[in-house]
């Protein structure tokens, strides 16, 4: 890989949507496709991060935007080095969305957008009906809000689609932007 290719390679492909919408799934399939390809490639799956980077933090809205943040550091500083940086996380707020934007040259929104009740019948977890029961503070989607995107760059619906036709349309769409080699 050339130093130019190395400099496009480092990108941040940020996955936002309810839970059970399909990001991680489409970030896992993203990140095989990228390997295949020869792109270095690491992906931030929310559930993961919080058990290990961000494990002191709650579901505040403070300590939300914190969780956006030390993702977006830590995907910021594998971007610099040619990493392409593959965050499949909730992010519900647009402040938090916005203000990592500004901190990535190679920056790609992709809201996962996905009905709630799709994602209720999805989530075989049962945090849904937890929530909706009252064990489960703060959820997404049922006692915490999901700020729909106001201007993501690129939007898939999984509900629409298949994972397959997802992640070829994603592929194509960061290809054409420039941001892989």
């Amino acid at each position: 890989m050339t130093r130019d290719d190395t400099l496009k390679a480092g990108s941040v492909i940020w996955f936002t949507g309810l839970p059970c919408s399909g990001k991680t799934t489409l970030a896992r399939l993203l990140h095989e496709s990228l390997e295949g390809k020869g792109v270095p490639a690491e992906i931030f799956d929310g559930d993961i991060v919080r058990q290990r980077l961000t494990k002191g933090l709650g579901f505040s809205k403070e300590d939300r935007l914190e969780n956006v943040r030390r993702i977006a550091f830590v995907a910021h500083l594998l971007a610099r080095h040619g990493v392409v940086s593959i965050v499949a996380a909730i992010s519900p707020y647009q402040e938090a969305r916005d203000e990592i934007r500004k901190e990535f040259e190679n920056y790609i929104e992709i809201f996962v957008d996905c009905p709630l009740e799709v994602c209720q019948a999805r989530d075989v977890k049962g945090m849904y009906k937890k929530a909706r029961e009252g064990h489960i503070k703060h959820f997404t989607g049922v006692s915490d809000p999901y700020e729909v995107p106001t201007a993501p760059d690129f939007v898939v619906k999984t509900s629409l689609e298949s994972q397959t036709e997802s992640v070829s349309r994603i592929l194509r769409f960061v290809t054409e932007k420039g941001l892989l080699p």
